[in-house]
């Protein structure tokens, strides 16, 4: 059977709050205080009891003796019922269930609540940290790592090195360039490569193909080796290594230059590693690929002072190489190879299995 709500309380006859047994202290104190003709009950009336001492569950050894007088039953008129005041239960209600509002959560309960956030935040946390180390696993960060490892062999070289390279806005004050292919080298390991100690900073992400191409620009006034050297070193080992080259500037050593590749009849067959003037090398992070390129004069002249792209290109800079805007040509390539390379690796995530 349902349980009946007051209109005025808006408490259920049940339970032990909608009894006058249940009111709180003032409350009891403030009905003792009013006049004897208040009382519902004449008390001289044999057998009948007052409200105040009324039957309540929770004391089944004084049980009714007299029948409520119908004018006070919860379906009396309002105006004719009497004023009582009932005090808010502490907490949850041993029989309702229903905690009263404003009031505060027990120690274990608020415990359990700031365990349950803090252990959603370290979760939180360890994932947004795998996604900004690239160390996703299964996430996109970490198949995209995955396909780059094996590009080497399933991308057409002219996807990689394309024949022609448009380098909009990458010559000196913003200038365009064009940059020609003119040689290929065969896909190899990385000895005689690299000068010595250039080998043994990459000796930790280890060597697993190295791809080169040597491009001329527009008027065969300069030569440029870009290089892909891909590794055998995972997300952690090559975040390490960018880490190291950062740190210790050693993208900008002139005895950590890569060597340039020299193809037999064409305008880059003089270009040796005396002929190196700029450079740059770039150690990924979302792939296993170190990048880099060098530049030089076609005509086979000397430098003195190799110079790296980065202070070539910068502002004021009044070298050979930084006035012939070889930095620009370092770095323009280099940078648009790079990019393609991650557009290969974009196209081959993104392909049905």
């Amino acid at each position: 059977m349902g349980s009946v709500v007051s209109p005025a309380s808006g408490r259920t006859p049940g339970s032990a709050a909608g009894y006058a047994g249940a009111a709180s202290a003032p409350d009891r104190e403030a009905s003792s205080a009013r006049p004897p003709s208040s009382s519902p009950v004449s008390p001289s009336v044999p057998g009948a009891r007052d409200l105040r001492t009324a039957w309540s569950p929770s004391d089944p050894a004084h049980p009714p003796t007299a029948s409520p007088d119908p004018s006070f039953s919860w379906s009396a008129a309002t105006a004719a019922r009497p004023i009582l005041s009932f005090g808010e239960p502490e907490g949850y209600g041993e029989r309702t269930g229903v905690r009263a509002p404003g009031l505060r959560l027990r120690p274990r309960t608020a415990a359990a609540a700031a365990c349950l956030v803090l252990g959603l935040g370290l979760i939180g946390g360890a994932v947004t940290g795998s996604w900004l180390t690239g160390d996703g696993g299964d996430g996109p960060a970490g198949n995209e790592f995955s396909v780059a490892t094996t590009l080497w062999h399933s991308v057409p070289v002219d996807q990689l090195f394309p024949p022609t390279v448009q380098g909009t806005g990458a010559g000196p004050g913003g200038a365009d360039r064009t940059w020609t292919r003119i040689a290929v080298a065969p896909d190899s390991g990385c000895a005689d490569a690299f000068d010595p100690l250039l080998h043994k900073a990459l000796t930790p992400v280890g060597c697993q193909r190295l791809l080169r191409a040597t491009y001329t620009d527009a008027t065969q006034t300069y030569v440029t080796t870009v290089g892909l050297l891909f590794t055998k070193g995972g997300s952690a080992s090559m975040s390490a290594l960018a880490a190291r080259f950062r740190d210790e500037h050693l993208d900008l050593r002139s005895d950590l230059m890569p060597r340039p590749y020299a193809a037999k009849g064409t305008v880059a067959a003089g270009f040796g590693d005396k002929q190196r003037a700029t450079w740059t090398i770039s150690v990924l992070t979302d792939s296993p690929v170190v990048a880099y390129s060098v530049s030089g004069w076609a005509d086979g002249r000397t430098v003195d002072s190799p110079q790296p792209a980065a202070d070539a290109t910068s502002s004021g800079a009044t070298s050979a190489s930084a006035q012939a805007g070889l930095g620009n040509e370092a770095q323009g390539l280099a940078d648009r190879i790079e990019r393609r390379l991650r557009q290969s690796v974009n196209s081959a995530t993104e392909k049905p299995s």
